[in-house]
């Protein structure tokens, strides 16, 4: 794959071929290890270990500054808050975190996140993470990453998917879902430290108050 990468930057940029086709052209491309190897020969940054990391400083301090919105977003946050009455491991706090951010940047969680049991179509999905939860609160829960329609990555936990959907967004040359551009935002520019001195106001203030 490193060998192929200047040609296959190439094809991906230039001539933007369907997900489909990149998966039967370079399968190994939808691997999880060769996801992180990809995001590092793009951006120089190990994709899932500085995602994982800065989630974890920032969680406690994301979750303080959620518990301060109120209106609409109160119900949305006690319910996000209540996974971890049911599950407290960090796998669990890190989704909580994730999507207590969403709603902090004022963004639809399911824009961005589909349960299993809520039925409905994925071939028109553009970009989902779609998630299986076990019959019981011992039992896993399972993430899939899908992409125009297609199953690219599968047996993921939540924030994982998350990581790992950054790196296909770089490693595929996506643009981010426009309604959730305020979250990727936070992905790429405070959890991947990726063009932070770019970063809009809001996210700039953000991440002050994360720092703070």
């Amino acid at each position: 794959m490193a060998k192929t990468f200047s040609i296959r930057r190439q094809e991906v940029v230039n001539e933007a071929p369907p997900v489909t086709n990149l998966k039967d052209r370079w399968p190994a491309l939808f691997d999880a290890a060769q996801i992180n190897e990809e995001f590092r020969r793009i951006t120089t940054i190990n994709l899932e270990a500085t995602f994982m990391a800065k989630l974890d400083q920032h969680t406690t301090k994301i979750m303080s500054l959620v518990s301060l919105r109120g209106g609409a977003s109160k119900m949305n946050i006690q319910r996000i808050r209540n996974m971890l009455l049911e599950d407290e491991s960090v796998e669990k706090r890190r989704e909580v975190a994730i999507r207590g951010l969403m709603v902090y940047r004022r963004e639809k969680e399911e824009d961005l996140f589909k349960e299993q049991l809520d039925g409905g179509d994925i071939v028109n999905e553009v970009m989902k993470i779609v998630i299986s939860r076990g019959a019981t609160l011992s039992d896993p829960t399972s993430a899939s990453i899908f992409i125009e329609g297609t199953e690219v990555l599968r047996d993921l936990d939540v924030p994982r998917a998350c990581a790992f959907l950054m790196g296909l967004i770089y490693g595929l040359n996506l643009s981010y879902p426009k309604e959730l551009k305020n979250t990727f935002e936070v992905f790429q520019k405070i959890f991947l430290e990726l063009d932070g001195l770019k970063a809009s106001p809001k996210v700039m203030s953000l991440k002050s108050k994360l720092l703070c």
